[in-house]
């Protein structure tokens, strides 16, 4: 069974009573993108653009699941647990943190990751996150696109208990409501950042994969009683009607943890389906403009699947103007090792192999 969070014996709101397994070294910087704003030049209506790296959480090479896997890990801890198990697709980022973070915390970690994204070259099936994988010590089990993953981790669970075992078992991108308190405390970070430097940031960009980071951010939002509004994001994985449901849902489950008493309306939710393309891990025309037009103007590396496209919808909305003379923030979540998995995609300006690879 996927293990329900455990709490303090003062269960009403706040964030310290839930147990935490430390994987970050502080809080993560932000940054002026001074260099790009130069480049785009007067098209943003004199825009600030701000990056927060949560590229630089250190553990496994950085991302912003280890502020989830903090959670997640503490609370496996804290039962007694002594393997981790978690799902994903074959390039997930989620799982190669989780391997990370299992590793750092003791536990064996097992993954169950599908294989969903039509690429079939050698460098996705083998490199990227996948040899980050087992250098960090997982268990790899690998399953068709169509699987249920999260049912498989289950039954492995139950085959682990029967041997001895206690796992562990959370599901695609560690986005339970509790993993999301990660993020809900994300917003403290940022709120005392924005103090200190004298900032208020009209949008708080990101990208949407499994909702938990735009959930814990929203749900942090309001439960300080500020504006989960200012939380954007754009979907790289489902359709935008099902993502802004998810999101929305999994907001309202977050902030029922933190205090019970609060409600949140829909139209609180903010969620772009503009950049999403084929669907995904299918990389599009903007998305690889974006990686370029990042990496080229201040050399910071995006990932080809979640940030990627997220930034290709931070930049047409900066260029178009609406954030007119307004400091806007970009959550940098990391992923870079996805870029060696796509190294087809971007060694080409072939839309066809961009968006599908060549064959193994």
């Amino acid at each position: 069974m996927v293990a329900q969070p455990m709490k303090g014996t003062n269960v009403t709101s706040g964030l310290d009573q839930f147990v935490r397994f430390p994987l970050l070294e502080g809080p993560t910087p932000i940054q002026r993108l001074s260099r790009l704003e130069e480049v785009l030049g007067e098209a943003t209506g004199g825009a600030r653009l701000f990056i927060k790296r949560d590229d630089l959480t250190g553990v496994g090479g950085g991302g912003n699941k280890l502020r989830k896997l903090e959670l997640l890990i503490g609370d496996a801890l804290a039962r007694g647990c002594d393997t981790f198990i978690t799902t994903g697709g074959l390039q997930s980022n989620h799982a190669r943190q989780a391997a990370a973070a299992s590793a750092r915390a003791g536990l064996a970690c097992e993954l169950m990751l599908t294989d969903v994204v039509p690429r079939h070259d050698d460098a996705y099936q083998h490199n990227g996150n996948l040899l980050l994988d087992d250098l960090l010590g997982a268990t790899v089990h690998r399953l068709p696109g169509d699987a249920d993953a999260l049912a498989a981790a289950e039954e492995r669970a139950r085959e682990l208990d029967r041997e001895g075992c206690h796992a562990y078992v959370v599901g695609s991108g560690g986005s339970s409501p509790l993993g999301c308190l990660g993020y809900a405390r994300c917003v403290a970070e940022i709120r005392e950042q924005e103090r200190q430097h004298a900032l208020t940031f009209a949008a708080i960009a990101v990208a949407n994969g499994s909702s938990g980071t735009h959930a814990g951010l929203a749900g942090g939002m309001a439960a300080a009683g500020d504006d989960p509004r200012r939380v954007l994001s754009w979907t790289v994985l489902a359709p935008l009607v099902e993502a802004r449901q998810t999101t929305l849902q999994l907001t309202k489950a977050t902030l029922e943890l933190m205090n019970p008493e609060m409600s949140l309306p829909e139209e609180a939710i903010m969620v772009d389906g503009s950049q999403r393309g084929e669907g995904y891990g299918i990389p599009t025309a903007a998305t690889l403009d974006a990686l370029r037009r990042l990496a080229r103007s201040e050399g910071l590396l995006l990932d080809p699947v979640y940030s990627g496209k997220a930034f290709a919808g931070f930049l047409e909305r900066a260029r178009s103007g609406v954030w007119r003379d307004q400091d806007v923030l970009f959550i940098m979540t990391g992923g870079t090792p996805g870029l060696f998995a796509y190294r087809d995609a971007l060694a080409c300006d072939d839309p066809a192999v961009a968006s599908k690879g060549r064959s193994a």
